[in-house]
């Protein structure tokens, strides 16, 4: 059964959704196809499912892994998520998210994030993604708050070792930078991951927040010669910016990154993980899931691979 909510439609599984002037849409790939081997769909790109109803989705398309959100498994309960997923036999290429270190209430961040760690050991997730938080109220002193944060993320780093669980830095476009990452660019999250070990602290490479970097080939290729690169995200950079900044990520080809090129970066040094599809996108989320899951499916052979 899919899930739908009030929007816009569907958007459409053939060469009608794609811009104009690219090529047409390649079939959509069945499961088994090789080209889905890497493929991992964050589950931020079907909102309106439940966890059950996003396992299922995966399944049916083929893809051999998921990215899994809090919030879905705190509906379910943490213990039946987990046998859910062990169950389906799916790969947990990441768990979104944590973080907020910013926050004035050092205590209460240790202890979500703990928590946070705890969820993602016992979903076997090899990565919790961290968004570090932004500016707390009436603050203005960049520097001291990163320090701050850098403090509250040496706590956890033991923390995580113990189970197992990599904390993944993820940088944030500069607009995000006051009220969600104090780390802007992937150089900035190599500065203070590279304070950790490598096995405890790594990086998120995010299309929509880093394709405009005039030095994220480079950062790429510092994060792989460290063995710092946790995650690769695909999606897209969608114009005009919508009122709320967050949903304006694209299906890879609907915008202006280069993701192929930033794939072949992080293959070039050296990741071998998943390739995870997060949209946060009205037009897609009110879309039908399993056709949103196909539309991935094929955007990632034309445009990614």
């Amino acid at each position: 059964m899919t899930a739908t909510a009030p929007g816009s439609g569907p958007i459409t599984p053939t060469a009608v959704d794609l811009p104009s002037g690219r090529a047409a849409a390649v079939p959509t790939p069945v499961p088994g196809d090789p080209a889905l081997a890497r493929l991992s769909l964050n589950q931020a790109t079907v909102k309106y499912w439940n966890l059950v109803q996003a396992v299922d989705g995966c399944l049916r398309a083929g893809l051999p892994a998921i990215g899994v959100w809090r919030e879905p498994v705190a509906e379910m309960g943490l213990a039946e998520a987990a046998r859910l997923v062990r169950r389906s036999g799916l790969r947990v290429s990441s768990y979104c998210r944590a973080g907020f270190l910013t926050r004035p209430d050092r205590a209460e961040a240790l202890e979500d994030n703990r928590r946070a760690i705890d969820e993602a050991a016992e979903l076997g997730a090899p990565c919790l993604v961290m968004v570090v938080g932004g500016l707390p109220e009436g603050e203005r002193d960049l520097a001291a708050v990163r320090e701050r944060m850098v403090e509250v993320l040496a706590e956890l780093v033991p923390y995580a070792l113990e189970r197992g669980v990599r904390l993944a830095l993820e940088p944030l476009h500069p607009m995000f930078c006051a009220d969600r990452a104090v780390l802007s660019t992937l150089g900035q999250a190599l500065d203070i991951a590279e304070r950790f070990d490598a096995e405890a602290v790594g990086v998120v490479v995010d299309a929509y927040h880093v394709w405009w970097d005039p030095q994220v080939y480079a950062q790429i290729a510092r994060a792989g010669a460290g063995g710092r690169i946790a995650s690769f995200q695909a999606c897209d950079w969608e114009l005009p910016i919508p009122s709320d900044a967050l949903l304006g990520r694209g299906m890879v080809g609907d915008g202006h990154a280069d993701v192929r090129g930033l794939r072949e970066a992080v293959d070039a040094a050296g990741y071998t993980g998943d390739i995870e599809v997060e949209i946060f996108n009205e037009r897609v989320w009110s879309a039908d899931g399993d056709e949103v899951i196909a539309t991935v499916a094929r955007r990632h052979v034309q445009y990614v691979l």
